[in-house]
């Protein structure tokens, strides 16, 4: 294991793998994170779910897991603010925080999934059934509430254990949810896991659906 340290994005929002980040900047310490991170050759930082507290302000809580975010595109306004938009690739375990001088930055080391060849090695045909349901579930329920405007169906990776966390980034599960699932150590648990959630997501959508007439 390699504990390395990261610059650091602490957000009341649970980012999973797999999912776009984009980021309004204006507070200084992150305009400071911003200038230092982007011009990087492999610019990349860590967003960290804020469990108590607020992300403006201090004292917040934040949980001891995170994603590695990959930034994509960036732009600096004459008015100091940045826009920054990454997407989110692997979760790291959070080993310990540093001084928040100029900005937040955390020691992390990479967190794999501790059962991939079990897992890829009693996959089916349709590793993605289960999934595949619940979201289609979630899309006919969503388009119910908001029938002007179209929703696409999700499009999951060959890759099953992405396939999971893309399943949970289209269902919008709340940040307690996001945030347990980000904990769970392995893929097949993970599995389980996410297709409770995402069902449990669609009886909640389905029901406002039915009420909505």
């Amino acid at each position: 294991m390699t504990v390395y340290e990261l610059p650091m994005f602490p957000l009341e929002q649970t980012v999973l793998p797999t999912a776009p980040a984009p980021l309004h900047i204006f507070e200084p310490r992150y305009r400071a994170f911003a200038a230092d991170v982007t011009p990087r050759p492999d610019p990349e930082f860590g967003i960290a779910p804020i469990e108590r507290g607020r992300e403006v302000g201090g004292d917040d809580v934040r949980a001891d897991v995170a994603v590695v975010a990959r930034v994509i595109q960036h732009e600096e306004f004459p008015d100091g603010r940045w826009a920054v938009v990454s997407v989110a690739t692997r979760r790291v375990r959070v080993h310990d925080w540093l001084a928040e001088d100029p900005y937040p930055r955390a020691m992390v080391a990479d967190w794999p999934d501790d059962d991939a060849d079990t897992y890829l090695a009693g996959l089916g045909e349709t590793p993605h059934a289960g999934l595949t349901e619940a979201i289609e579930r979630i899309r006919v329920a969503a388009q119910r509430l908001q029938p002007g405007r179209p929703v696409p169906a999700a499009q999951l990776s060959d890759d099953p254990a992405r396939a999971t966390w893309e399943a949970a980034v289209f269902a919008q599960l709340n940040p307690f949810d996001a945030t347990s699932l980000l904990r769970v150590p392995g893929a097949i648990d993970r599995l389980a896991r996410a297709e409770e959630l995402i069902r449990e997501r669609a009886e909640v959508l389905e029901a406002l659906a039915e009420e909505a007439g």
